[in-house]
Parts: C-alpha cells; structure tokens; sequence
C-alpha cells in the first residue's frame, strides 16, 4: 500500500512540472505567426532619413542671374554649397547675400559720383563755397581740374573721417534696430544674431513694394556697378588695363 501511494505521488509531482498541451500549442501557435510576421517586416524597407539628401540641406541661394531659355546662372554654387552647409549655415547665406547688396549700393554710388565728375557736374559748378578746406587751401575748382582717383586723394583727414562716420552711423543702426525700432529690450543686438543682417534698413519713403523681382534688379544693378567702378579706375590708373579695345 505504502509502495502504491509512493507511486502516485512521484506522477504527479512529475506531472505538475510537465507543460500542458494547450499551453504548448499555443505557444507553437504564437511562435508560428511571429515567423510569419518576420519576413513581412525584415522586406519592409527602412524610410531613409531626408536630411541625408544634398537636396534637403543645400540652401536656395537668391540673385540666381536668368539666362535666355528660362534657365538661371548660379555662379559660384559649388562654394555657396560649402560656405552654407559644411562651413556655415542657411546664416551664413543670409550674411553673404546681405554684403553683396551693400557692396552694390556702394558701388551704384561711386559710378554715379565718377560719371559726374568725368562729366564736369562738380561741386565748383553747383555749391556757394569756393573752398573745399580753406584751412588747408584745397578748393572745388582744384578737385575738379584732376581725374577722380587723384581729386580722392587729395581729400584732407577730416573729409576721409566724415565719409567713415557716415558710413558707421549707418552700420550700427542696422546692427541696433529691428523693424524700424531700436532694439534696447534685447540682450544681444539684431545685428549680431545670427542672420541678423540682412541688408534691409527700413527705410522706405515712396512706400515701393519691395518684393523678389525688384530685389533681383538690385543685386543684378549692383552686380553690373562693381564691375563698372573696378574698370574705370583700372584705366585710370593703368593706362591700357582696361581690356576692351574702344575704337577711338
């Protein structure tokens, strides 16, 4: 009897530790469709990251020039690319579009004070004073009589400082106002976050709309007024340097 109730105890403490066959079939039913399933999701391709593309991080670059046929000519893109993308930022290209329109509008100035002077339309002919700088003897009749490279030359200090004042009084507004408005509740100026200038100083008195066409005549003018101040002063100072032969 002892030997019999031995007997039945050790099967069923052995069958305790058996798994059941529902249990087992579930699981081979569950193992089965995670088999299924995983050739479904490893042919799945995975989405590849956009940024990755030249597309998604190169920087459009404004003042394309047009050429015929609808065509733009963006020269220099290979360097724009580096300066904006492995080198810079999209901010790096606002800051470098901005120095091309303010060297355009210095440009555009100094052929129109160059073509007046070649023109005789000088300040002897138009203003009261005689003297330029009495103090230093230099008169606007003297100035006019030389070519424009050496009447630049002869300015005494003070003219050079007023130039440079003028053009600083200019700098720091842009640098110091925003929108018209100086910045004074910021800690850090306009200017020297990043793309904070931009070129446009908000002044506006005709009330033009400015929008990308008229900013593409500017740049395009700027552009042609660099080229043309760089030539004329070349032939003025170089004799034969400029490199188109004139028929007279």
């Amino acid at each position: 009897m002892k030997v019999a109730l031995s007997l039945l105890a050790l099967v069923a403490s052995a069958s305790a530790f058996a798994p059941s066959a529902s249990l087992g079939a579930s699981r081979s039913v569950l193992r089965m469709s995670d088999e299924e399933a995983a050739p479904e999701e490893a042919a799945a391709p995975a989405p590849a990251p956009a940024a990755v593309s030249s597309k998604a991080t190169s920087v459009p670059c404004f003042g394309a020039a047009p050429f015929f046929g609808g065509n733009d000519i963006f020269v220099g893109k290979t360097e724009w690319d580096l300066l904006t993308t492995k080198w810079g930022s999209a901010e790096t290209g606002t800051y470098l579009r901005a120095s091309e329109l303010k060297h355009g509008r210095s440009a555009m100035i100094a052929t129109v004070g160059y073509a007046f002077h070649k023109l005789g339309l000088t300040l002897d002919n138009i203003s009261p004073h005689e003297y330029l700088s009495v103090t230093q003897n230099i008169k606007f009749a003297d100035l006019a009589a030389m070519n424009p490279v050496d009447a630049m030359k002869s300015l005494p200090v003070e003219s050079w400082g007023q130039m440079f004042a003028a053009i600083a009084i200019i700098e720091i507004y842009e640098m110091t106002h925003s929108k018209g408005k100086l910045a004074y509740d910021e800690t850090v100026a306009p200017g020297l976050q990043p793309g904070g200038l931009t070129g446009d100083l908000g002044w506006n008195p005709l009330k033009i709309t400015v929008d990308d066409r008229r900013r593409l005549v500017e740049l395009q003018n700027g552009r042609a007024a660099m080229f043309a101040i760089t030539a004329w002063v070349s032939a003025e100072c170089i004799p034969g340097s400029f490199p188109l032969p004139l028929p007279w």
